[in-house]
């Protein structure tokens, strides 16, 4: 996403969900609507999609947190305020909120900045397309993830989940969750490569908080980049992934934290990383 912003003011009130920032570059989102799983709404998808250019275009995020307040992570879209709202709209409104949640999937594909998803109790439908798109998936034992759309008659390639799913989990695995819409708990989750981490019980948010402090502490400009290749080879032959791969080194070889990391090396110390 482009660093450049026009006239238009830092928003400093999200209203559909809680976000907070630390100074060490460390930002949490957290979906906050506990008495309804944490349910999305239009206002919810929307400031997501607005939060994560905004935070792409400063660049102070080295490092986000995506959970859930409450029993669980989220189940999905709002019954009431989307499903029950989608039926009385015409064409063109649903297609617009089609993609918007897509846009919301591209947006944590495509910023400069790791997001990890802290995973507790369900992550259902739209809710486990956020986990699926995020870079890392930390998660309790007792959670489980639902992509439940064929079980309300919609397409279980929703959000880009037919995209994303095949390329963690294969399209064995992707074929049998999207199909089906069965809770897959997290130690399978695991197995199948759904999960970066299985968390003891409880501890989901705490091990995704060290995780990100970790990031937030690295090189940010080369994580940038790794994110940026990992999403865009992904449907590259081989020649043009390599190429990409040596204009991409070339660059960060003239980049400040590649020579920090040389004269670390040679210092006998750890290196200071710049993030440029």
């Amino acid at each position: 996403m482009s660093p450049f912003s026009g006239s238009a003011p830092r928003t400093e009130e999200w209203r559909h969900l809680r976000f907070s920032r630390r100074s060490d570059g460390v930002a949490t989102v957290t979906l906050a609507r506990p008495a309804k799983l944490n349910a999305l709404t239009f206002g919810a998808y929307a400031d997501l999609r607005d939060l994560l250019a905004e935070l792409s275009r400063e660049r102070s995020v080295r490092a986000l947190v995506l959970a859930g307040e409450g029993r669980g992570f989220c189940s999905g879209g709002d019954v009431d305020e989307i499903i029950g709202a989608t039926l009385g709209m015409d064409t063109a409104g649903i297609l617009d909120f089609n993609r918007m949640t897509g846009q919301v999937v591209r947006a944590i594909r495509e910023c400069p900045f790791p997001v990890i998803a802290a995973v507790h109790g369900v992550a259902a439908g739209a809710g486990a397309v956020l986990a699926l798109a995020a870079d890392f998936r930390i998660a309790d034992p007792s959670a489980r993830f639902v992509f439940l759309f064929t079980r309300v008659g919609l397409s279980g390639g929703d959000m880009g989940a037919a995209y994303l799913l095949p390329r963690v989990v294969g399209l064995g695995h992707a074929t049998r969750l999207l199909m089906l819409g069965e809770p897959v708990r997290a130690p399978e989750a695991q197995r199948i490569g759904l999960l970066s981490e299985l968390a003891e019980e409880g501890e989901a948010d705490a091990r995704a908080a060290e995780l990100a402090e970790r990031l937030a502490a690295g090189p940010a400009l080369a994580y940038a980049q790794t994110k940026a290749l990992l999403t865009a080879e992904l449907d590259l032959p081989l020649a043009a992934a390599v190429e990409l791969d040596a204009a991409t080194q070339a660059l960060l070889m003239h980049g400040a934290d590649y020579a920090e990391f040389h004269a670390a090396f040679t210092e006998r110390r750890a290196p200071k990383w710049q993030g440029r």
